[in-house]
């Protein structure tokens, strides 16, 4: 999918960004989310680079093709309840997570150029609980995908 912003989206359609959201709670946008990556458990997803060393503003503009964050904006269910791009800053507004919260989703620090959807699956269940995997979650992580 070719990432647009809404100005250049503009040119080519007529946006009504008037038109009424589909409320949906944090838990509810959070499992929509875990549930789309689960449903190809084995596919490999981009990471973001060193998101933890990023500034703030460098960091939210942030985004990679094939990543968890553009699953969730691929899907026009979670498109329709608010989630206005792919980037970092978005995901971390629209899912209410704390920085460590999607870093531990999304950084190249854990899980290497890739990570596997059912293992971004899991950390997202893991802030809906508002915990974070265990080590021995991270180190099966390691060997097995």
């Amino acid at each position: 999918m070719k990432y647009q912003t809404i100005e250049q989206l503009h040119i080519v359609a007529e946006i009504d960004q008037a038109y009424p959201r589909q409320a949906m709670s944090r838990s509810k946008r959070l499992e929509r989310w875990a549930e789309l990556l689960e449903r190809n458990p084995d596919r490999r997803l981009s990471t973001l680079h060193q998101t933890e060393f990023q500034p703030v503003r460098a960091r939210g503009a942030m985004r990679g093709d094939g990543s968890p964050i553009s699953v969730a904006f691929e899907d026009p269910v979670l498109r329709a309840a608010g989630l206005e791009n792919d980037n970092y800053g978005e995901a971390k507004r629209f899912f209410e997570l704390t920085d460590r919260q999607l870093h531990g989703i999304i950084c190249y620090c854990h899980f290497g150029a890739t990570v596997n959807a059912a293992t971004a699956a899991r950390h997202i269940r893991a802030a809906i609980a508002g915990r974070q995997p265990g080590m021995f979650a991270r180190m099966r992580e390691a060997f097995v995908g």
